[in-house]
């Protein structure tokens, strides 16, 4: 018996992701300089950040 297609291969690799978590953007706020630990304590309403980590 054959997978159905839409299985697809099981050796693909991770698709690349367009949308980062909070703890993602959090990272690079960091590394923008937008971000001071113990200053910013608000994780909604994130301002935007590029989806590519810096």
């Amino acid at each position: 018996m054959t997978r159905h297609t839409s299985y697809g291969k099981g050796n693909k690799g991770a698709k690349k992701r367009n949308v980062l978590k909070r703890f993602e953007r959090i990272d690079v706020l960091r590394k923008l300089g937008r971000w001071v630990d113990g200053k910013n304590t608000k994780v909604t309403g994130l301002p935007k950040t590029p989806s590519t980590p810096v």
